[in-house]
């Protein structure tokens, strides 16, 4: 790998601070547990925070922040909003997970 992944303002180098965000994101481990639970399919809000044991609120708040990440993504039907993998922009991550570590 060449040095351009360390000039700042170089393709490689935005590819790191994307990647980096994505990290920050998942590290959080309820977030991960979420992700983990969402790769076995779609899943409405309610099943999320009852099989993980988190309140409500919690679930939510963490959901927002994948949704924001596009790592998630989701869909109102009715008064329920069910939550699914972002495959597209996680397969990305996944990529420059492998080129970079």
């Amino acid at each position: 790998m060449s040095k351009k992944c360390c000039k700042k303002g170089s393709d490689e180098n935005k590819k790191i601070e994307k990647l980096s965000e994505f990290l920050k994101v998942v590290s959080e481990e309820n977030r991960l547990r979420i992700i983990c639970l969402l790769k076995q399919g779609e899943k409405c809000v309610c099943e999320i925070y009852e099989h993980l044991n988190l309140s409500q609120n919690l679930a939510s708040h963490h959901l927002k922040v994948l949704n924001e990440a596009e790592i998630v993504s989701s869909r109102k039907e009715g008064l329920n909003v069910f939550y699914s993998i972002n495959k597209d922009k996680l397969g990305k991550y996944e990529q420059a997970i492998s080129k970079f570590l």
